[in-house]
């Protein structure tokens, strides 16, 4: 299928890793100009040296930006001009007591999870409706409905996003510029990955049985009872951010693996 996304200028959150990556790279097989951007360039060059092995005669480039920094995020702005897809994808998590977490860390959660989208579609927004078409994507989580009570605050910030596109959504009537969230379910980012190797070695496991064990009792409502993989959920960004998903708008789209257990 012909996506219609050759030469379309995409800019992609956090995207050296995980699903953003996996997004980058079906987007650069689609023919898009892609743009992708981590915390540090050396991680930025890593990841475009992988494309540009995976991907024959990829547009690609890349911007380091801390989303953490808003001087950094301030430069980055200035030096991506327009785009015609946004996608929001850049974010951070790490589980913690409720009572334990601090208001340093809810700032900075919200500041990187929340603001980082904030800015980046404020920056594109005004361009895309004055060429009447662009795409903006906010990538948030299954957390955003399970709000999960070892991350309260990561999951609250995955809310607000929702709010966030929604509102932004209402601005494009009578437009063809669209603006959805995607919500993956738990997924084999490197990260994920990491921890739970980790987490196998200190319990004398494996990785599968303690996979298999986390859909169990902290997933069981989960119908894939496994980690998506990141590709699998790139499947769904790189259609929503083509023209053919021109009345797809304002919607809030999962990709969870069916652990969100309702018929909306």
């Amino acid at each position: 299928m012909n996506l219609e996304l050759t030469n379309k200028k995409v800019f992609i959150s956090g995207s050296t890793s995980g699903i953003g990556f996996a997004a980058a790279k079906q987007l650069a097989q689609e023919g898009a100009q892609v743009i992708i951007n981590g915390r540090s360039q050396k991680s930025v060059d890593a990841a475009l040296a992988k494309l540009n092995q995976a991907v024959l005669k990829a547009q690609i480039s890349g911007f380091a930006a801390d989303f953490t920094d808003v001087n950094s995020v301030n430069q980055l702005l200035k030096q991506l001009g327009t785009v015609d897809v946004l996608i929001n994808n850049v974010g951070i998590y790490e589980p913690n007591d409720f009572v334990e977490i601090t208001d340093e860390d809810w700032y900075r959660f919200f500041d990187v999870n929340v603001m980082s989208g904030i800015r980046l579609a404020r920056a594109v927004f005004p361009a895309m409706l004055a060429q009447n078409w662009g795409r903006i994507i906010f990538i948030t989580s299954e957390s955003a409905s399970n709000i999960p009570d070892e991350m309260i605050h990561y999951g609250t910030t995955k809310a607000a996003i929702h709010a966030v596109s929604r509102g932004l959504a209402e601005l494009t009537k009578n437009t063809n510029v669209t603006v959805n969230t995607i919500m993956p379910g738990p997924t084999a980012s490197e990260g994920v990955t990491e921890f739970f190797n980790k987490l196998a070695q200190e319990q004398n496991s494996d990785y599968q049985s303690v996979e298999t064990d986390f859909f169990k009792n902290m997933r069981p409502s989960s119908l894939l009872q496994r980690f998506a993989k990141p590709e699998e959920v790139a499947n769904l960004i790189t259609y929503v951010a083509s023209p053919l998903s021109s009345a797809t708008n304002g919607a809030a789209l999962r990709v969870d693996g069916g652990v969100v257990k309702t018929i909306f």
